[in-house]
């Protein structure tokens, strides 16, 4: 591996936050000498995207809670994310309001008792649309990863999915999701 690939695990994103730690995406590029911060672009209830919809477990045409960010490094943009949750569990909570959740949204589904057990990731690569190209700040030859994770409490019930278009370039994902 080179120099300028970076390593991410799953693990600290799937796992609810102590109390008065940070989230996981500022300690994990601090620990590489960095400034990890998120932008909240958007919190809105909309129609669930088909696949979301499908991982969620609700039917076609369902409505659901989705939180849009835009993941910077050092001020940079390297991801687009939005996360969905099912209207019965986030609306009236935190995850419902366009504001920063403290210790990140596992933890506030973890205090709303819904305690994360397991998360399935399917990774896929792709040239970007328009739109996260000029989100991301791409050239036309470069391409982005995407992640499609799925969390599920112990009995199975889905209480978020996350789209993730990453940049691709001297990014290598390790996966050790047991929980």
């Amino acid at each position: 591996m080179s120099e300028h690939t970076w390593v991410s695990t799953s693990t600290p994103y799937v796992r609810p936050r102590s109390g008065g730690q940070g989230d996981a995406w500022s300690e994990e590029a601090a620990q590489h000498g960095r400034t990890g911060t998120h932008l909240l672009r958007e919190v809105v209830e909309a129609v669930a995207p088909r696949e979301v919809a499908e991982r969620l477990q609700l039917p076609p045409g369902s409505r659901v809670i989705v939180r849009r960010r835009t993941v910077l490094l050092d001020d940079q943009p390297v991801e687009l994310a939005d996360s969905y949750y099912p209207l019965d569990i986030a609306q009236g909570t935190g995850l419902a309001e366009k504001r920063k959740i403290r210790g990140g949204a596992v933890t506030l589904l973890h205090e709303l008792g819904y305690q994360p057990r397991s998360a399935e990731e399917d990774v896929s690569a792709r040239p970007p649309s328009d739109e996260e190209r000029q989100m991301l700040g791409m050239d036309s030859r470069e391409w982005v990863l995407v992640v499609l994770r799925t969390l599920r409490t112990e009995d199975g019930t889905p209480v978020e999915v996350s789209d993730m278009k990453m940049l691709a370039a001297g990014r290598h994902l390790r996966y050790d999701t047991t929980l």
